[in-house]
């Protein structure tokens, strides 16, 4: 592992052992300090960061071929865990809440891609890897993150309708649920940013630079957020769903990535960063998500920190074989 990509660990592991240890501490007591911080997050930086991100996308210079290796096959796991969750939930009688599919589908497909798998793609594969890296960064979460938002909404359409005792309405819940996917702190902002970078019209000065300042706030927030949510539920309970996730996420998403990427042609470098980009740890929107719908908070918390632990074993098997294959 390089210096830079240890150090990138140990940072990540440090800030949220800071919010741990604020977790234990009175001021912080209980589940709702990191829940407000999540919030502040979901609703007031990650839409700035998505906007502007959306607003400067280059569309005409993205490698699509490499792009379409990775999104498929990764859209694909998240959708077969969410259908496998929810075929879980309709067969469990205690009958958990029902965003718990699209949290865990989340959980167990949404990488780090940013903080760690920027300058792990920087360190290993040099400034033509990181710009294919930077491209699946570009659309990450607008693709998945646009889906699930549309399923999870979907389903809170379904259960308020039983919850009323009356049959669901196939256009009352189409309607519901489009209404709620499109007003959406995430949607939303993906949305209009597109919007503004179809008109080709840069973001003025002033307005780039607030946006910046409030997007750069993301992931502190969000670190510190899970440390406070670990100091909370801790690991008793969730560890054994989150090691489940947690091997979904380091195993099979980047084996079936792999195997997609391969099959297309890809190999040296191309093939390397799309199954490095597949093969990171949970990312901390996982978290958010979980917080924004309250679904699965534990789970999300501790098969981040796991997934984030266990990367350091799991990374050079997979940089091996790539390199093996090619």
């Amino acid at each position: 592992m390089s210096p830079l990509i240890f150090l990138k660990l140990l940072a990540i592991f440090v800030t949220i052992g800071i919010g741990w240890v604020a977790g234990r501490c009175k001021p912080f007591a209980g589940g709702e300090a990191a829940r407000i911080l999540s919030n502040a997050a979901f609703y007031v930086f990650a839409p700035a960061l998505l906007f502007r991100a959306t607003a400067r996308i280059d569309l005409g210079t993205l490698p699509w071929q490499a792009l379409g290796a990775f999104f498929v096959p990764v859209v694909g796991w998240m959708l077969l865990v969410y259908l496998q969750q929810r075929r879980c939930r309709a067969a469990a009688a205690a009958r958990p809440a029902a965003a718990q599919p699209a949290v865990r589908a989340i959980t167990a497909s949404f990488g780090n891609n940013a903080q760690l798998g920027i300058p792990m793609a920087a360190a290993l594969f040099g400034e033509i890897g990181l710009q294919l890296h930077l491209s699946i960064v570009s659309l990450h979460a607008l693709i998945l993150l646009t889906v699930l938002t549309l399923l999870v909404e979907r389903d809170l359409a379904h259960a308020m309708a039983r919850d009323a005792g009356a049959p669901a309405s196939l256009s009352r819940t189409l309607l519901l649920t489009a209404r709620n996917t499109v007003i959406h702190p995430i949607v939303l902002p993906v949305l209009a940013g597109m919007a503004w970078n179809l008109t080709g019209a840069p973001i003025p000065g002033p307005i780039d630079e607030v946006l910046q300042m409030l997007g750069t706030a993301v992931v502190p927030l969000c670190l510190v957020a899970i440390g406070l949510s670990l100091g909370h539920y801790g690991l008793r309970g969730a560890a054994g769903p989150a090691l489940l996730l947690a091997a979904a996420k380091l195993l099979a998403q980047p084996a079936l990535v792999l195997a997609v990427g391969y099959g297309m042609g890809l190999r040296g470098l191309a093939l390397a960063v799309i199954v490095m980009a597949a093969a990171m740890p949970t990312g901390s929107n996982a978290l958010m998500f979980a917080q924004r719908y309250r679904s699965g908070e534990a789970e999300a918390t501790a098969a981040i920190v796991i997934s984030t632990l266990a990367f350091a074993a799991t990374a050079p098997l997979w940089l091996l074989l790539t390199q093996w294959l090619s």
